[in-house]
Order: structure tokens, then sequence, then C-alpha cells
């Protein structure tokens, strides 16, 4: 009898053993430790040439600060995206101008469909727009905002409310990203 429960309690005990090994190997594979939610998921950003980078936060998720590719002379925002076929782990890209404006921002020569929303002076969400690729071509379309506008936030086209843009959202500007 002391045979039996000997053996017993090698095999329970082997049996955990495999289980805490095969539990171990499914978080390895599936990427248990990122969290479920993409948009709390810390891409490796890559500086973009010529342009700095800011922090910002929409109200409707005060959870995160969140960072963008900051184009903020007119330089920068003539340029955009252009030549670009993704956002180098960044957001989107931030428009940032010390007064209000009406620039339509260029599409031409962008690799990606776009979202772009533009907020006022107080960062508050005025209107969006999609828009597709365009190619290196004069007939591009351009975005045009619905009024004078401070902000304009470009990201990968769709993903304004995960960012929690949308109507009644307020965008916060500055700071360091995280």
């Amino acid at each position: 009898m002391t045979r039996i429960r000997h053996i017993s309690y090698e095999t329970l005990k082997w049996g955990i053993v495999a289980l805490l090994v095969a539990g171990l190997l499914s978080f390895v594979v599936k990427g248990a430790d990122e969290p479920a939610d993409p948009s709390l998921r810390t891409a490796a950003r890559t500086p973009v040439e010529g342009f700095g980078e800011i922090a910002y936060r929409v109200n409707r998720t005060p959870q995160s600060t969140r960072c963008a590719i900051l184009a903020q002379n007119a330089m920068q925002q003539t340029r955009g995206l252009a030549g670009r076929s993704d956002l180098s782990g960044y957001d989107g890209m931030l428009f940032v101008h010390p007064a209000d404006v009406t620039a339509a921002i260029p599409t031409r020569n962008t690799g990606l469909a776009l979202s772009t929303a533009f907020f006022d002076a107080g960062g508050r969400f005025m209107s969006s727009s999609d828009t597709e690729p365009c190619a290196d071509r004069v007939d591009c379309p351009t975005v045009t905002p619905s009024a004078p506008y401070r902000y304009a936030i470009q990201v990968a086209q769709g993903g304004l409310a995960g960012l929690g843009i949308e109507a009644g959202a307020v965008l916060s500007v500055g700071g360091p990203c995280p």
C-alpha cells in the first residue's frame, strides 16, 4: 500500500510540474505580459528625422498620457506624413499652431489612410475627416477644417475613437512623452 501512495504522489508531482511548464510556455507564446488594450501597449518609438515628439492627453481617456510626432513649424506642417508608410510607434502626428489657422493639411505622397481631428484653442474637438493614401501627385486632396483651429492630429484611419477623440473631447498638449 505504501508503494501505491508513493507512485501516486510522484505522478501528481510531475503532473503539477508539467502544468506549470505548459502555463509558462503559454504566457511566453501568447505575450501575456502585454495589456489586452492595444492603446496601453508600449510600442517602441523611432524618432522621425526633422520632427520632435510631444505628449498629449484626451479627457475621454484620462488614465493615459500619449505621444505623437510634433509638427510645429511651417516646414514640418507642410511635410506632414508625406513619404511615410507607418507612424514609427507614435499614436499619430500632432500639428500645433501658435494662433488659430484655417490652413488645410496636405495628403500628397502619404502612404497611409488617415483620420484627422481638429481642435480649437481651448483643445475642444471641432471636426474630423478621413483620407485615403495619395501618391506623389499634384491633385491629392487636402484635409480642410470646418473652422479656424489651433491643433490637429492625424492617426491611422479609424484610430480616433480608440484615443477617445470624438464629440465633446478636449485635448491637452505639452510635456515629454512617457
